[in-house]
């Protein structure tokens, strides 16, 4: 189903080559659409920061969020539609493995955010114990599956060992109401929830077992070739705007305000905790640099699920050239 889906994405993409447009730039100013994979949310703070304290100004570029799904972005920026968007690291290998020329540029987070979640009497206490169980994701699709599966393949627990189940993107509820006892999902989101609403939980976090490329920037080599000097801007941009993030959460939290309609009247300590757990997977001491040995593992990872081939080379799929 997940290969289905991806030469969906890529047939979206190919028929959009045929009529493809430069991204609109009004004098020195760069007016950028940027697809974020994802709802606004509290952990887009390192871009709403940015915008705010004008970073992406500075640099000429105006950002417009586009909060449509990730795929969507892989497809666009890889037909040259667009310059720019949010992605995670194995999207990238899938869309160069299907010919598009995607190039991951800025490492946004530095460990891959996902979290196997079980109800505390089930006594799962690292991943072996996973065996024999049934589980709950979105389905066999994105970052929660890839995630689920490198840390089965951690402990030796193969695709038999388990029963795999689709529940939609509704684990907090399909959890809360005992549908399911073991759910995948991100690590600053449905754990943190489970536990605001009283659930006694266990979690087993993939970061903890594998080190995966994960979520970043992706360009396509078009925009390398032509306007490197765009792919600097956007990274030190956003690299400010993470730094900021880090250095005060508090702040960050007042601007998402202005971005994330109703974070208001939500639960201050949940999102905060959200915005604190989200700030480990960023924190580095050099901010947007990719790790090859990540790139390697997420590649190893792909074609022990046998979607992608390998034949395509790990070099390509990524650059610290722009990292600030």
């Amino acid at each position: 189903m997940y290969k289905k889906l991806l030469l969906l994405t890529v047939t979206l993409a190919f028929s959009l080559m045929a009529c493809t447009s430069p991204q609109v730039t009004a004098g020195e100013l760069n007016k950028i659409r940027l697809p974020m994979g994802y709802i606004p949310n509290i952990q887009y703070a390192p871009f709403y920061v940015a915008v705010e304290k004008g970073y992406f100004a500075e640099e000429g570029i105006e950002i417009e969020f586009d909060y449509s799904f990730e795929t969507d972005g892989v497809s666009l920026v890889g037909a040259g539609e667009l310059p720019f968007a949010v992605a995670s690291g194995e999207q990238v290998l899938l869309a160069r493995e299907q010919g598009l020329p995607v190039v991951y540029t800025f490492a946004w987070y530095q460990q891959f955010p996902i979290s196997v979640i079980a109800a505390a009497d089930l006594n799962i206490k690292e991943p072996k114990d996973l065996r024999g169980k049934t589980i709950g994701l979105p389905g066999l699709f994105g970052a929660n599956y890839i995630g689920l599966q490198a840390l089965l393949f951690s402990a030796g627990v193969g695709a038999e060992d388990v029963t795999l189940e689709a529940v939609g993107f509704n684990q907090v509820e399909v959890f809360a109401s005992a549908q399911k006892n073991i759910v995948v999902g991100y690590t600053a989101n449905e754990p943190i929830v489970l536990r605001a609403q009283g659930l006694a939980i266990t979690e087993l976090r993939v970061a903890d077992y594998e080190n995966l490329i994960a979520n970043g920037i992706i360009t396509n080599e078009k925009t390398i070739a032509e306007n490197p000097e765009l792919v600097k801007k956007m990274s030190r941009a956003l690299a400010h705007g993470i730094a900021d993030t880090i250095a005060d959460p508090d702040g960050a939290y007042e601007i998402s305000k202005k971005y994330v309609e109703g974070l208001a009247n939500m639960d201050a300590t949940v999102q905060k905790q959200v915005l604190t757990t989200s700030i480990e997977f960023w924190t580095t001491d050099k901010i947007g640099f990719s790790d090859p040995q990540a790139w390697n593992n997420m590649n190893d990872l792909l074609l022990k699920m046998n979607l992608i081939s390998g034949e395509q080379a790990v070099s390509n799929a990524f650059t610290n050239e722009f990292v600030p």
